[in-house]
Order: structure tokens, then C-alpha cells, then sequence
């Protein structure tokens, strides 16, 4: 290390960045195709094969998109203080892949409810629920933990990880989705499983180029006995217990409603408390990655539409010329696939220049073209009359717009998370961060129930409803983005970028709360 630069070996990397990425790449790529293949249908399945309306389905998908969100809490928790990260997300990626399995069980679908089958359905989700918990916030820690905190590489490295996300998504959204519509339900569901196995396969044989990143800061305490077992088999048990209560919550929307809000203020309230007592700086960027947690929560209660009430909107609503709604579903991913590339260098370019808008900027804008999306979906299909389908480039030009405003925020929301958050608290902040996406997706449910109380009803009253949702929803969302924009410079100030240092530049006397910084090269500060 010299000036404050960190010299690795270049044996270590590929393109400019460790090769452990690239286990994380792959790995998240298997488990985004399995669940992104799922999610395609899972509306369908829902009001189609279990006979749910919309407006049940709607709220049973968004209780369990929110519960999704909600679960890295627990394994983002654990990790912190016990298994580490690599064993959160290896025993994640064995619960996701028993519960994709399980999906492929669907039983006589003339049947409806009466099916008992439906509580295997019921128990599928559970894993997936808790899987993804164990899974989600903790292998994107550890793509953090590759790199020192001020390398200004570490917005394109999430922004590749991101492109590792949408490539999953797409193949996967396409193949489970096109099986399943075509050939059957346990055809699409059973894809997906086979690939949550190959995911979990690669991150098992190239564990080494990891670097002994994300492992347990406590292995003697995993080794200890504890009620008779191992100590690290009695956190697994635990995990099997949430499968257990998570089967019971996916069966009650009303009760994940009400955890949401309770559990959020507590979760909130205590990260506050956390950073007052810590103080100074590292107290700001805490205040700092809040807001940005919170903004998020509009964001993804509005971009998550796409999974339910945009889906059944083009269904039904939309000139597909004989493709079958759930392919649709790939648009997003694909066009993440291609934009991604140009996002990751054109913000590292803007860095180097000085020109990149800030981390809160961003955000705004990702609101404002999240808005935009909507109002164009609503211009288009206005257009050309209620009683005429819409043309199929206004859904091209929904996801296209949604998409940028993604790229403005998920990566980069991940970045900061990371970034901002202390040492000791990395895994509770993303889990935070995960735990806002999950009451925005829980809210995204109701928005759908909204525009699905008269779909069902006549295509004329149905669309009408929609558009009308879509053209409310997209000017709040943009008239909030214009606010973050304007508010984003104090933002940027509570996050104290000059003075943020790598933790091996921290002296062992330094506070918490003390200033960091001395000592880091100019070069390697980070932008925006």
C-alpha cells in the first residue's frame, strides 16, 4: 500500500476486479434465473390454476414479494454476529433449491383451493421466503468485502454483480416462463429449480477465489456446544423453524401487513439508536443511508407492479401478436443485460471527471423516470382507445424507462449501503436495506388490488381502472423525485465522502465516532 492505494496482484483479478466477483456473479445469476422464472408465473398460477381474482392474488403476491425482502433481516443478523456470510448464503441457497422443487408439485388444477396440494404451495414459498433471506443481503456483502471501501471500482463491481442479477432473470424469465405457459406449470417450476442447484454447485467448488472473504468472525463459537448439538447446527434448526412460521405468514397478508409496520419502526428506531450512540460521522452516514432506505420504499412500491398488475395488464390488455405474457417479463432484465455496461463506465467516467451526480441525485432521477414510465404506458394505451388493445412498444417503452430509473438506484443503493454502513454493522444496514424493499413490495401488492378490483369485470372497466392508478402513481413519483434532486446536496454532506477511509487505513485507537480519512490517496476517494 502506497499513498493510500491498494496494490493487489493482478493473478487475482479479471478485467480489473477479483475473480471472486465472478463466483458471486454466477452464483446470483443461477438463483435470480430460479426466482425471476418463478415470479413470472406466480400471478398466473395464482388466478389461473389455485382460481384466486386478481385482487386476492395481487395481495398473496405481494405479502409474498414482502416477505422476501423481509427475511434478510434474520439471516443479515446472524451473519453479523455468528455464521458469517458464506455460510448464510450456503445454507440459503440449500433452502431456496428445496423450495423450488417443491413448486413443481401442483396437483389437479380443476380443483381450486379444494386442492390440498395448495399447502405443499404454501410450504414451497416458505423456503423460497426463507431461503432468500439467508441468500439475499449477504452474498452482496460480500462483494463489498472484495474491495476497500474508498476504491473507486466498487460502484462498477456492483453494477457487474447487478448485470450477473438481470442475466438469471432474463434466461430465466424466458425459459421457466415459456414452460410453464406452454407445456405446464411443474415444466416452469421445475427449471427454475434445476436452476437454484447449479447455483449453489458453483458457489461450493469456487469457494478459494473468494479469498476466505465472508467467513465467521466467531468459528469457536460455531465449534461450542449448545443444547447438544454444534452451536452452527442449532442457527440451521432455527432456520427450519422460520420455514415453519414464514408457511403460516404467507397464509395470512393481513398479519404481514402489520409486522411490516411494527417490525420497521423497531428496526429503524434501533439502527437510530446505533448511530447516536456511535456518533460523529460514521452517525451521519448512517442518517444519510436512512434516507436513501426510505426513499427506496416508493420506488419499489411502484417498479414491482411489473411482477402482478403490469403483468396481467399486458395479458390482457396488450397486443402481444401471440407471445405469451410472462415472456415479457424479460424485457427488464434484458435491457439491464445491455445498459448495464454503459451505466458502470459512464458513471466511473463522470467520476474521474468530477461530474457524477451524487449517490441522493441519483435517486431522484431513478423516481423521475420511474414516473415516466407509467405516464408513457397510460399516454399510449389512451391513445388508441379504451376499446382497442394497446400497442405492445408502449410496454417496450415502460420497462425501458423503469429499467434506467433501476440502474440509477439498485446498484447503486447496494454501493452505498456498503459503503456507508460501519464494519460491524454491514450485514444489519443491507438487511435494512432489503427490509424497505419488502414494504415497498408489500405496498405494490395493494396498488395492484387496486387496479385488479374491476379487471376481471370487462376489459373496457378493467383497463380504464388501471390506467387511471398508473396515471396517479406516476406523477407522485415524479414530483417526489424532483424533491430528492433538490434536497440532495445536504444528503450528500451527511455522508462525509472526503473524510471516508478504507477500515485497514483506521488507526486500532481510532473511536467510532473520530474522523477517518488521513492518509487516503485523492484517487482513491469515492464519487457521488
Amino acid at each position: 500500500m502506497a499513498g493510500g492505494t491498494i496494490v493487489t496482484s493482478s493473478k487475482a483479478e479479471f478485467a480489473g476486479h477479483p475473480k471472486g466477483l465472478f463466483v458471486l456473479f454466477f452464483a446470483e445469476m443461477w438463483e435470480r434465473f430460479s426466482y425471476y422464472g418463478m415470479r413470472a408465473l406466480l400471478i398466473f398460477y395464482l388466478t389461473q390454476h389455485w382460481l384466486y381474482n386478481d385482487e386476492k392474488a395481487s395481495v398473496i403476491y405481494g405479502a409474498y414479494t414482502a416477505l422476501v425482502y423481509i427475511a434478510p433481516v434474520l439471516g443479515g443478523y446472524l451473519a453479523d454476529r455468528y455464521l458469517g456470510q458464506r455460510k448464510a448464503v450456503l445454507f440459503g441457497a440449500v433452502l431456496l433449491t428445496i423450495g423450488h422443487f417443491l413448486m413443481a408439485f401442483e396437483g389437479d388444477g380443476s380443483l381450486g383451493q379444494a386442492n390440498p396440494m395448495i399447502d405443499i404451495f404454501w410450504a414451497a414459498l416458505a423456503f423460497i421466503i426463507v431461503g432468500s433471506g439467508f441468500l439475499k443481503a449477504n452474498i452482496s456483502v460480500i462483494v463489498g468485502q472484495l474491495y476497500p471501501r474508498t476504491d473507486i471500482r466498487r460502484d462498477g463491481a456492483y453494477t457487474i454483480f447487478y448485470m450477473g442479477i438481470n442475466v438469471g432473470a432474463a434466461v430465466g424469465t424466458i425459459i421457466a416462463g415459456y414452460l410453464g405457459q406452454t407445456y405446464g406449470w411443474a415444466y416452469g417450476f421445475g427449471a427454475a429449480g434445476i436452476g437454484m442447484l447449479l447455483g449453489l454447485v458453483v458457489f461450493i467448488i469456487f469457494k478459494p477465489l473468494l479469498l476466505g472473504k465472508g467467513e465467521s468472525t466467531v468459528p469457536e463459537k460455531l465449534e461450542a456446544p449448545f443444547m447438544g448439538i454444534k452451536f452452527e447446527w442449532f442457527l440451521y434448526i432455527i432456520g427450519f423453524l422460520a420455514v415453519g412460521v414464514t408457511w403460516w405468514l404467507v397464509q395470512n397478508q393481513a398479519i404481514v401487513g402489520s409486522i411490516l409496520g411494527i417490525f420497521g419502526a423497531i428496526l429503524v428506531a434501533y439502527v437510530i439508536w446505533e448511530a447516536i450512540k456511535m456518533g460523529g460521522e460514521d452517525r451521519d452516514r448512517i442518517f444519510a443511508a436512512i434516507f436513501l432506505i426510505i426513499g427506496s420504499i416508493l420506488f419499489w412500491a411502484l417498479f414491482e407492479q411489473a411482477g402482478s398488475s403490469l403483468n396481467l395488464f399486458t395479458d390482457r390488455f396488450v397486443d402481444r401478436q401471440g407471445v405469451s405474457a410472462s415472456i415479457f417479463q424479460s424485457i427488464n432484465p434484458i435491457y439491464i443485460i445491455l445498459l448495464a455496461p454503459l451505466f458502470a463506465a459512464a458513471w466511473t467516467w463522470l467520476g474521474q471527471k468530477g461530474l457524477e451526480p451524487s449517490t441522493p441525485a441519483k435517486f431522484g432521477l431513478a423516481l423521475i423516470q420511474l414516473g415516466a414510465g407509467f405516464l408513457v404506458l397510460v399516454f399510449g394505451a389512451s391513445a388508441v382507445g379504451m376499446e382497442n388493445m394497446t400497442p405492445v412498444i408502449f410496454v417496450f417503452l415502460i420497462y425501458l424507462l423503469h429499467t434506467t430509473g433501476e440502474l440509477c438506484l439498485s446498484p447503486v443503493g447496494l454501493s452505498a449501503m456498503n459503503r456507508l454502513a460501519p464494519k460491524h454493522m454491514a450485514s444489519l444496514i443491507m438487511g435494512t436495506w432489503f427490509f424497505a424493499s419488502a414494504t415497498g413490495n408489500f405496498v405494490a401488492g395493494l396498488i395492484a388490488a387496486a387496479t385488479g378490483s374491476e379487471a376481471a369485470s370487462g376489459e373496457g372497466a378493467g383497463k380504464e381502472t388501471v390506467l387511471a392508478v398508473y396515471s396517479q402513481i406516476g406523477w407522485i413519483s415524479v414530483a417526489v423525485g424532483v424533491g430528492v434532486i433538490v434536497i440532495s446536496p445536504l444528503i450528500k454532506r451527511l455522508m462525509h465522502l472526503d473524510t471516508l477511509a478504507d477500515d485497514e487505513l483506521l488507526g486500532q485507537a481510532e473511536g467510532p465516532g473520530e474522523p477517518q480519512g488521513a492518509g487516503v490517496h485523492p484517487e482513491t476517494r469515492p464519487h457521488g
